[in-house]
């Protein structure tokens, strides 16, 4: 018989379980309904920059009312994927339309990340814990999945790039978003890329 821990969406659900104690302690709860799983961001998971490494969906966006969160299979060692999993945890217990702002930052230094709140990464506290549950659950049961052999991307289709201060919008390629980046609007503000419903920035990544 199959262990659980053998599979990689069980291995994130059992950290998620040892994780529990250690959010309510900073006085933060996680979800009762939240599933996790190894997946594709649902953009720029292959992006040569800024690549997302794991994405936190709302649980307005699930049929079941579910919190859903994705590890990249871009990652493979137990600790970038748990600092991932930490990042995306605090995103749905403090509410993903939160952004990575005010209730987020909050929660986020307190259960031990650093750095760039879109970018951040486990401190030292964090990952001697992340060591100890590693230790429990034994390794991530995952191998690297690269695009060394994938089909090519698709890069003719033009993505809407909007201006968040005067709403002006224009339409790039995904190559030139990805190697480029967007443009200074005629307005001064800065154009970006517009978002799809989900969360899905970067997070622990080491």
């Amino acid at each position: 018989m199959t262990s659980p821990l053998d599979t990689r969406e069980s291995w994130l659900l059992a950290c998620i379980e040892l994780l529990k104690p250690d959010f309510q302690a900073i006085g933060a709860n996680v979800p009762e309904k939240l599933r996790a799983s190894c997946g594709w961001p649902s953009k720029s998971g292959l992006a040569k920059k800024k690549r997302r490494i794991g994405e936190a969906w709302s649980a307005k966006c699930s049929g079941d009312e579910t919190f859903e969160v994705f590890i990249s299979p871009v990652l493979k060692d137990g600790r970038p994927v748990l600092a991932t999993l930490v990042h995306e945890i605090v995103h749905c217990a403090v509410g993903v339309e939160e952004g990575h702002k005010g209730p987020f930052k909050k929660i986020a230094l307190a259960i031990g990340l650093e750095g760039k709140m879109t970018e951040t990464t486990a401190g030292e506290t964090l990952l001697k814990r992340l060591d100890e549950i590693i230790a429990e659950v034994g390794p991530y049961p995952h191998a690297e999945l690269t695009s060394s052999n994938a089909p090519k991307k698709q890069t003719c289709r033009q993505l809407k790039v909007i201006c968040k201060e005067c709403g002006c919008i224009c339409r790039m390629s995904r190559k030139a978003i990805d190697e480029v980046g967007c443009p200074t609007c005629a307005c001064g503000g800065v154009m970006e890329e517009e978002e799809s419903d989900g969360d899905d920035e970067e997070g622990g990544d080491e």
